[in-house]
């Protein structure tokens, strides 16, 4: 999950902007393990519920690792930007389709979800092309929170009914901060990106340096 709670048009970058580099390795990591997960998962091989939350579980763990080295090795680029969040809706959309196909999740809470995702990458996509990086907010963080606490739920609750309740109840909080935080993405890209120009507008009449 990406870090950071505000949108910012320069944000601090490493002295070395390395595309490729331990942090975004990790990222590269966690999209690979998707098709394995949809796979073991799909598959139904004997106990591929148990292996295909071993398998969640490790890319989640890869989205903390990628942060916390990025963090500490100051190597937080614009490659890690644009690509973490990716994929982690890669891997979530990944895990939901499975469990619609699975009968676990009701297709349309899945639909919703996938809608939301689609949304804000759109957004996301267009504000980097005008030079401005949405960064994740508390909302974004806690909604992928909730996603990987539901889906580990719904997933373990094949063989241990007793958690079907818990995962449910998880699945609707995903819902609510879904659409919370896709309300969120939608307000700062119009302040940051369709408002800005705006903003900058009565500056064009000012006299002011040559270009």
């Amino acid at each position: 999950m990406t870090v950071g709670e505000a949108s910012t048009i320069s944000p601090p970058l490493s002295p070395r902007d390395r595309s490729f580099n331990l942090p975004n390795a990790l990222t590269v990591l966690r999209i690979f393990l998707v098709p394995l997960l949809v796979v073991v998962l799909l598959t139904r091989i004997e106990g591929h519920v148990y292996f295909g939350a071993g398998i969640f579980a490790l890319a989640v763990l890869t989205d903390y690792l990628d942060g916390f080295f990025a963090r500490r090795r100051n190597e937080v680029t614009r490659l890690g930007i644009l690509l973490d969040p990716l994929a982690d809706k890669l891997l979530t959309a990944a895990a939901f389709l499975s469990l619609v196909e699975m009968g676990v999740v009701p297709a349309w809470v899945v639909m919703i979800v996938l809608a939301r995702e689609l949304a804000v990458t759109g957004l996301r996509n267009l504000a980097a092309g005008r030079g401005v990086l949405i960064r994740a907010s508390g909302l974004g963080k806690a909604k992928m929170a909730a996603q990987v606490a539901a889906i580990l739920l719904l997933l373990l609750s094949r063989p241990m009914p007793a958690l079907r309740v818990p995962g449910l109840v998880a699945l609707v909080v995903v819902g609510a901060v879904t659409l919370l935080s896709g309300a969120d993405y939608f307000l700062r890209f119009w302040k940051d990106v369709v408002r800005a120009p705006a903003r900058a507008d009565p500056g064009k009449d000012a006299p002011g340096p040559a270009r």
